[in-house]
Order: structure tokens, then C-alpha cells, then sequence
């Protein structure tokens, strides 16, 4: 059960970015096409994934034990930037189509707040259900990972679905672009808002 409220609680209650407002950049940039959007959320959601698991991992084994927990954002950011190289090294070579339409926005996943802002979540939450602590823990803290990265990309690729009507309707010459963009994204996080209290 309390996976499922993990769940819920990282996808609509507390969405990475319609409700805390890490990783805007790639939500604007890369959400002119769902498919796009689609193939960013799958990069995102990996680089989360496995960032979450190994960065929980050095925290509790490495930097706790030595005591150099002080070193937790820069040891953060260099497994974030490996594991975002290993990922575009593979797309390039799984689909160059992809890779192509990400663009600069593949390599920014390094910089992406909402990957290095989960893995120091994932730490300062420290899931107390019972069983084995690290064990137990390091398992919601990947269940928490990846349903915030599913939430990222739920906001993502609905943000890429409204944006490609956005195009077809008939819209005020001064809201074209980035001005409708921005008050769409408004009006979907006020939507977000409305699962609040839900968990």
C-alpha cells in the first residue's frame, strides 16, 4: 500500500514540475511535439531511475561512512553527468531520428534540476515503513524516482498535446509563442493543484 501512495503522491500530488517547478527548461523547450516530449520523458525517466539508485548507493555506503557528506552535490552531479552520457552514446546509436530532434536538450538533462533535485529528495526523504532500513528504503527511493519521473513525463507529453493544438487554434497575434506556452503551463499546474490532499 504504501508504494501505491509513493506513487500517487509523486505523479499527481506533488509533480515535479507542475507542483515544485524543477526541470522547467526541458518542459519548455522540448514540448513543441508529443513525440518528442515522449522521447525526452523515456530519457529523463532512466537517467532518474538508475541516477537515484546509484546516488543512494554512494550517499549510505561511501559519504555517510567517510564522512564527507559535504561532497553529496558535486559526487551527485558527476553520476548524473555519466549516466546522461551513457544515454545519449545509446540513443545515438538506437535512434539517430531522436537524437536529432532532442538536440541540446539531451545533453541538458545534466543540468536538469529535476534529476539531481530527486536524487537529494530521495535522501532527505528517508521512507521509514518498517523491514530493513536500507534495503527497504532504497527500494521506495527507486519507486519514488521513477513515479516522479512518470509524473514529469505525464506533465510533458500533455504540455506537448496542448502546445500542437495551440497551434491550430486561432490565437492572439501578441500570445503567439511562448506567451500562450506560459499561460497554458499555468493552467495546468492549477489543474495539478486540484490533487492536492489526495494523499
Amino acid at each position: 500500500m504504501e508504494y501505491i501512495i509513493i506513487i500517487i503522491s509523486a505523479v499527481f500530488v506533488n509533480n515535479i514540475l507542475l507542483s515544485q517547478f524543477l526541470g522547467v527548461c526541458p518542459f519548455l523547450g522540448v514540448s513543441n511535439k508529443v513525440s518528442t516530449a515522449a522521447g525526452m520523458s523515456g530519457a529523463v525517466t532512466f537517467v532518474m531511475a538508475v541516477a537515484t539508485l546509484v546516488t543512494y548507493m554512494l550517499q549510505y555506503f561511501v559519504l555517510i561512512p567517510l564522512k564527507i557528506e559535504f561532497m553529496q552535490t558535486v559526487t551527485f552531479i558527476v553520476v548524473i553527468a555519466s549516466l546522461v552520457q551513457m544515454v545519449e552514446i545509446i540513443m545515438k546509436k538506437i535512434s539517430p531520428s531522436l537524437y536529432q530532434a532532442l538536440g541540446i536538450f539531451l545533453p541538458l538533462i545534466t543540468t536538469n534540476c529535476a534529476v539531481l533535485g530527486v536524487a537529494i529528495l530521495v535522501v532527505s526523504k528517508e521512507f521509514t515503513f518498517g523491514g530493513d532500513p536500507h534495503m527497504l528504503n532504497m527500494a521506495q527511493s527507486v519507486v519514488f524516482a521513477v513515479a516522479s519521473a512518470l509524473g514529469f513525463g505525464l506533465a510533458m507529453i500533455l504540455f506537448a498535446g496542448l502546445r500542437e493544438q495551440l497551434e491550430l487554434a486561432n490565437v492572439p497575434k501578441s500570445f503567439k509563442g511562448t506567451p500562450i506556452a506560459l499561460i497554458t503551463a499555468g493552467i495546468l499546474a492549477l489543474a495539478f493543484m486540484g490533487f492536492a490532499g489526495l494523499v
